[in-house]
């Protein structure tokens, strides 16, 4: 990142990304800012929920590391295993302060339990669609899934603005099923 340009570029994203998820925690956009910003005072505020994932030091993606951990702290993003039972994956989605008003398992909630977690987590993002709503994986390239909930129709300003700031995202439920 030589160019202070592209910097600016994406601090402004993350701070859009901090916003729309977490519009009522300032403090979610201020800790992804401070790791973008200031690299080694973050990890030194936060080596201790940084050594959980293995974070010692500055890291390529440590604000994007830091948006995922003030998320969780905040209530608005569960992470999963690769390897999750379905009825966790469903009460740690209940308690998301970001689910939707309308509980999407109200009906049939015995249906896709069986499914692996990756195709159970895309049978949920379909029922969340259905409700209006969106399940995403903030992607951190290892074998968790950090789920976000948001709404919708604010899904594709996601992925244009996690785009903008180099980070992937994967909508759930969203494509081509999968067996």
């Amino acid at each position: 990142m030589s160019d202070p340009h592209d910097a600016d570029a994406i601090r402004a994203a993350l701070a859009e990304i901090a916003s729309l998820l977490a519009p009522a925690h300032p403090a979610v956009a201020e800790e992804v800012l401070r790791a973008h910003d200031s690299p080694h005072a973050y990890v030194n505020a936060f080596g201790d929920r940084l050594a959980e994932r293995g974070v010692d030091e500055p890291v390529d993606n440590l604000a994007w590391i830091a948006l995922i951990d003030a998320l969780d702290a905040h209530g608005l993003l569960a992470e999963f295993d690769w390897k999750e039972d379905a009825r966790e994956i469903r009460a740690r989605l209940r308690k998301l302060e970001s689910r939707p008003s309308v509980d999407p398992w109200a009906d049939g909630e015995a249906e896709d339990a069986l499914l692996p977690t990756e195709p159970f987590l895309h049978a949920c993002g379909r029922r969340y669609r259905e409700t209006g709503a969106a399940l995403a994986v903030l992607d951190i390239e290892s074998d968790c899934y950090p789920v976000v909930g948001l709404r919708a129709a604010r899904a594709d300003e996601l992925t244009a603005l996690a785009a903008r700031a180099g980070f992937p995202v994967r909508h759930l439920g969203v494509g081509r099923r999968r067996p």
